[in-house]
């Protein structure tokens, strides 16, 4: 796919605030209200464009404790490997679930309100797949965190 300036600047001003009116938008990017909501159709339809959320504030809610899992297995398997997706996709605190290279299998990142929740996620999931070994780092301080991508 190529994108020309107005793209690149819809995508970012998307990024940074998914919220605004195609009026607000349309302004920033130099284009018509109708013209900006179809440029905004084209790179939705294109697949540039996957969804329009809003981000909450985890403390917020009651989940303030991030955990990261590195997990290792003894079996690579198609079975397992789909056992393992099922599970990732259905426990509610795993947000990300990456297949790694090198030493480590797969990262996962979690929520959880505090060690108990994280106790409740790792039960979740060993009960459902068998993990060779789980080992998990908790985030004291939130340095940087960003969903928008550097176009």
């Amino acid at each position: 796919m190529t994108f020309d300036a107005i793209d690149i600047k819809i995508m970012n001003a998307l990024q940074r605030d998914a919220g605004q009116s195609l009026e607000t938008l349309g302004a920033d990017v130099g284009l018509s209200r109708n013209a900006c909501w179809r440029r905004v159709k084209s790179l939705e339809e294109s697949g540039a464009i996957t969804s329009r959320v809003a981000l909450v504030d985890a403390k917020a809610v009651g989940l303030g404790l991030m955990v990261f899992m590195q997990v290792r297995t003894h079996s690579h398997d198609p079975d397992w490997q789909m056992q393992f997706k099922r599970a990732t996709c259905t426990i509610p605190g795993i947000l990300s679930v990456y297949r790694m290279t090198g030493d480590l299998d797969y990262l996962i990142r979690a929520r959880v309100p505090d060690m108990d929740g994280y106790d409740t996620l790792y039960q979740q999931l060993i009960s459902q797949v068998p993990i060779a070994d789980v080992s998990a780092s908790f985030v004291m301080e939130e340095i940087k965190d960003s969903t928008a991508l550097p176009l």
